[in-house]
């Protein structure tokens, strides 16, 4: 079984950073990709961004240029910087971790931007 716990969400003005991070805990052998995916209210849920065990990244193109995925194997977390906020970000952002032919969610983690 493997754990996700998420950090870092909270209220931020437009224009202002946030940093999540997920850290994978548990029964894991292997992670092939990880990554993070928002919802938000009345929305489907849909890709921010990921990345592979080889250091690949893919991003939305609504975040392209503003957030950055990133990656420390060795504690097997996943951050995802996030820089000139909108009020468009707002959302659930949840972790997505592929681990041993197996995807895992984590809890999500509440961004509001508003003035």
């Amino acid at each position: 079984q493997v754990q996700l716990v998420e950090s870092g969400g909270g209220l931020v003005q437009p224009g202002g950073s946030l940093r999540l991070s997920c850290v994978a805990s548990g029964s894991i052998f292997s992670i092939s990709a990880m990554g993070w995916y928002r919802q938000a209210p009345g929305k489907p849920r849909e890709l921010v961004a990921t990345i592979t065990s080889s250091g690949r990244t893919n991003y939305a193109d609504s975040v392209k240029g503003r957030f950055t995925i990133s990656r420390e194997k060795v504690k097997n977390t996943v951050y995802l910087q996030m820089n000139s906020l909108k009020p468009e970000d707002t959302a659930v952002y949840y972790c997505k971790v592929e681990a041993d032919s197996r995807g895992y969610w984590g809890q999500g983690t509440q961004v509001t931007v508003s003035s």
